[in-house]
């Protein structure tokens, strides 16, 4: 076994393999800053997306909510202080590669560990409690971790703190095949016209279609993470996103809900193969502090 260290890298050479040595203290300092400044920062995908609405927006009161929200984007930035004082729940995505070791705590262990320092250190509301009896946990832990196994040496982290006043107006709905492209759409369109200002619109649509019941939920919420303005790669469901994303905006919901053409900033929908004999969809909505951030190690 021989050992190189690289710019802080520790690489093991194992027979005719290199494996990448990362300790879990790296993992838990960059997971505490990812806490922190995504619920400072909102990101520039979606301040872009708000500005672009703005000068579209027909509503003379959409378009001042729409410039009241930036101004509240440049105060968080100005006095660090959150976006949101819902600083959600912490969930997230995290790629694996095949040839990374990690030293110290189990990488779960080590996430929450990050997750506990950041909504400690940076003020932050911790939101999280037990279903049946409402007993805060005190340190918004444990988080939502969804994992992945890829190719390389690097891990991928993926991060969206996610309030609940968008999150709990998701829906799921086990269509039948025969429903198609256009029951899709009208579910879709109704769970955000049902949703009406609950969510903080303008909202970010995120959609899982195929799969099972489970992993359906899982494509909708990582669909949220996408930046806005990147479609999907497959014209077919990019079409989807265009067509139902101006479908939305013709409800007349608005910016707050209090009316004009700016009720959601997108759609971002993900597919994945399913059974013979199912369609389920599911809807995840953001609000318009559709936080997220990404780091790689």
């Amino acid at each position: 076994m021989v050992k190189f260290i690289y710019e802080r890298i520790l690489i093991i050479k194992m027979g005719d393999k290199f494996v990448r040595i990362i300790n879990s203290s790296e993992i838990t300092n960059i997971v505490k800053d990812m806490c922190i400044e995504a619920n400072i920062y909102l990101g520039n995908d979606v301040k872009n997306a708000i500005r672009a609405y703005e000068k579209e927006e027909e509503s003379i009161l959409g378009k001042n909510i729409l410039n009241i929200l930036m101004k509240n984007c440049e105060i968080a930035e100005e006095k660090q202080i959150p976006i949101c004082q819902d600083t959600g729940m912490a969930v997230f995505f995290v790629s694996i590669g095949q040839d990374v070791h990690i030293e110290g705590m189990n990488i779960t262990d080590a996430i929450n560990e990050g997750v506990r320092q950041g909504y400690l250190e940076g003020y932050l509301r911790k939101s999280v409690v037990y279903p049946i009896d409402r007993i805060n946990t005190k340190d918004n832990t444990p988080a939502i971790i969804h994992y992945d196994i890829v190719e390389g040496d690097s891990i991928t982290i993926e991060f969206a703190p996610k309030g609940f006043g968008s999150e709990n107006m998701s829906k799921l709905k086990m269509l039948k095949p025969s429903d198609g492209v256009n029951g899709i759409k009208q579910f879709i369109i109704e769970t955000v016209k049902e949703a009406g200002p609950n969510p903080c619109p303008p909202i970010v649509v995120g959609v899982g279609i195929g799969c099972t019941v489970e992993k359906c939920a899982q494509i909708a919420k990582k669909s949220l993470l996408r930046e806005l303005g990147n479609h999907n790669e497959d014209e077919t469901i990019k079409q989807l996103e265009i067509d139902i994303l101006k479908d939305i905006n013709n409800l007349g919901i608005g910016p707050q809900g209090l009316g004009g053409n700016t009720t959601a900033l997108a759609v971002n929908i993900e597919a994945f193969p399913t059974h013979i004999a199912g369609l389920p969809v599911v809807v995840n909505i953001n609000c318009h502090a559709s936080r997220h951030k990404k780091v790689k190690i």
